[in-house]
């Protein structure tokens, strides 16, 4: 499925702004380094340091605004930085504490379908608790109902942090059916480039926590899944051609390191 004229102007708009924001406000802190100054000069320090303050915020600044607007055709509701649910019901904290328990020790194989059953059935029972949750990145809301949550992550995240992650997702699950226990609900960790290619994405370290199938979507799994096949590759042309586009603001921007 082509992406429509008006997803390719919002998509390119958003990086030409974002670009030139950085570009606006970017303030490098003051650091001396002589011995790196003198061996690559300034210019270059500049670009690396640039690029890691953007590296930063690239989640939040790009790729939300930008599976948004991949998302706007093919879902009834596409937003960011939304709340799963703020209840959560004892017997479901029960549920999932057992679940991790099970992971933890490889008593148990990660099934996302068992699990969001177990606690779909306890979802009401026991005492109501308010809670503050971790925001859900991306919350998708498809044309039949179904509710689609995901937490966007680096290329490369942290593996010692998949125990927490994989607890994230489960008390997503488990806040929205506290308010509706018969949704249809899934929650994802999303990863939007892999940085290993042409190799096939490093999931070793995630197996065992996540079911792999069923509750994580690398690059093209995860953009085809918002925009439709294809979504991927076009959205890497428009990074291309707002790349092209702005060379001479980037080049332009540098240059006064030169100085």
């Amino acid at each position: 499925m082509a992406l429509t004229e008006n997803q390719v102007v919002r998509i390119e708009n958003v990086l030409r702004n974002s670009l030139r924001h950085k570009f606006q406000n970017y303030n490098p802190e003051p650091a001396s380094m002589p011995f790196h100054t003198r061996l690559l000069g300034k210019d270059r320090l500049a670009l690396y340091s640039f690029i890691h303050s953007l590296n930063t915020n690239f989640g939040t600044s790009i790729f939300e605004p930008v599976a948004l607007a991949l998302a706007s055709t093919n879902f009834a509701s596409a937003t960011s930085q939304q709340t799963a649910g703020s209840q959560i019901s004892s017997e479901s904290q029960k549920v999932i504490q057992d679940i991790m328990d099970g992971l933890s020790t490889a008593n148990l194989a990660p099934n996302k379908t068992n699990e969001i059953n177990a606690i779909r059935a306890v979802s009401r029972q026991g005492e109501m608790k308010t809670v503050k949750s971790t925001k859900v990145d991306i919350k998708l809301v498809g044309y039949n109902g179904t509710i689609y949550l995901f937490d966007l992550k680096t290329a490369k995240p942290n593996a010692g942090g998949f125990k927490e992650f994989k607890r994230t997702l489960l008390e997503w699950i488990a806040t929205t059916l506290a308010s509706n226990p018969e949704a249809d609900v899934q929650s994802f960790i999303a990863i939007p480039y892999n940085p290993y290619e042409p190799q096939p994405y490093n999931r070793w370290t995630m197996r065992g926590m996540l079911d792999l199938q069923e509750e994580l979507k690398v690059a093209n799994e995860f953009w085809d899944f918002l925009g439709g096949e294809g979504s991927n590759n076009q959205l890497l042309d428009c990074f291309e051609r707002i790349g092209i586009e702005l060379r001479p603001e980037i080049d332009q921007y540098f240059n006064r390191y030169l100085q």
